[in-house]
């Protein structure tokens, strides 16, 4: 018996190379957010052809506005955008290169038939919901096989450590907004835009969250606040909640509440999101694209988690506030960890909230340090890619009697 090996090496990137990105609109701005940042990131940044499949494009134009709702295809910065929906014929349109199920969605059974059909079999990767928990570290990477189709699927986790995917992070990221915060004329552009004179106001909030039994408690804090403060709540649920007890805030029109200012903004692009989070001296973030943004920021913020039975979400928000306190001195980490639970649950917030806003000057700079360290762990796209150039080095074996 004589055995040789060969290596047959297959491109994952550049024109000939075509990514497939599978996206199913759960919560309406966190699964699009990320499979748009994460498509337009590839094409632009590691020369990679993308198609992105997703289910809802009424979520998907809120941050495009280019969407085309009557376009069920369609070219948007570079990506060729499907529609996703029953009657697609599978069967008519060969596999990928390289395959990706986003966030817990699950590719046809049609589309997985033509995977298994091509020689070589496509990379299909799993890409994961964003977790600190220590798991994620092990089942990073790791394939899953699929006996019926004898394919492997490999799971792929966003993380805040070296022995995961990382964060998404796009190349020219810093250098924008640092480019906007030294430019006053360029903030107060933007302001303009959303209606808002930003030098009449000396602490600015964003609010992007899910309802809260708890919020008007919170209000009444700001007003206790030295100056004029605004918060600032793009279109969302909490949006919608407060314009049953504010009705002004429909039209987008300031409620004055003492010292406070309420209004609500259309929901952005996600570049204008980006400097939005940039501008503001405190954001509060919800699910997963918008605190991956925050981060970049380096603005403090809080993280409300979308709340799960029996409060499995607490379990989730704990990891990430082991991680991200790590190094922070005990008793400003335990400020964090208060505020931060008490914004997940329907603990009062007055007190926490007090001691919360007395510590932010220490928490922006703890977010420096905190940034550095997740960017050393690579971005999310250039990742994916390294891992795609790996697992399609292939191997196969020949004998001869």
């Amino acid at each position: 018996m004589v055995t040789s090996a060969a290596h047959l090496h297959v491109s994952t990137t550049g024109p000939a190379a075509l990514w497939e990105i599978f996206c199913s609109v759960v919560d309406n701005f966190g699964d699009i957010g990320i499979c748009w940042r994460l498509s337009r990131q590839l094409v632009a940044e590691q020369g990679v052809s993308v198609r992105l499949w997703v289910d809802d494009l009424a979520s998907f134009q809120r941050i495009c506005p280019q969407v085309c709702l009557d376009c069920p295809q369609q070219q948007l910065q570079g990506v060729d955008v499907h529609l996703w929906h029953a009657a697609v014929n599978w069967d008519e349109l060969p596999p990928a290169t390289v395959v990706i199920e986003a966030l817990a969605c699950s590719v046809p059974l049609a589309y997985q038939q033509q995977m298994a059909r091509q020689q070589p079999a496509p990379l299909w990767l799993n890409l994961e919901y964003l977790s600190a928990e220590q798991w994620v570290e092990g089942c990073h990477g790791v394939a899953s096989p699929q006996p019926q189709l004898a394919l492997n699927k490999y799971f792929f986790f966003p993380g805040f450590t070296t022995k995961t995917g990382g964060l998404l992070y796009e190349q020219n990221l810093q250098q924008r907004l640092t480019t906007f915060m030294a430019d006053d004329a360029a903030q107060q552009a933007f302001w303009q835009k959303l209606g808002v004179s930003a030098s009449d106001y000396q602490f600015k909030v964003s609010m992007f969250a899910y309802s809260h039994d708890q919020f008007n408690s919170l209000l009444q804090q700001w007003q206790k606040l030295p100056g004029r403060i605004l918060c600032v709540i793009p279109h969302g649920e909490l949006a919608v909640t407060l314009s049953q007890y504010y009705p002004a805030l429909q039209s987008g029109a300031p409620v004055q509440l003492g010292t406070l200012t309420l209004k609500t903004i259309p929901f952005l692009a996600q570049p204008d999101y980006d400097l939005l989070l940039a501008a503001c001296d405190l954001n509060f973030v919800r699910g997963e694209d918008s605190i991956i943004r925050a981060h970049w920021a380096g603005r403090p913020f809080v993280w409300q988690i979308y709340r799960q039975q029996e409060n499995a979400h607490l379990l989730k928000l704990q990891a990430f506030i082991h991680r991200y306190c790590q190094a922070m001195p005990i008793p400003l980490a335990k400020v964090v960890q208060q505020f931060y639970y008490n914004w997940n649950t329907n603990a009062e917030l007055e007190v926490s909230w007090r001691n919360f806003y007395g510590i932010l000057p220490q928490l922006a700079e703890h977010n420096r340090l905190w940034q550095q360290q997740l960017l050393a762990n690579g971005d999310l796209a250039s990742n994916l890619v390294h891992f795609a150039k790996k697992k399609f080095i292939i191997t196969p074996n020949f004998s001869q009697q």
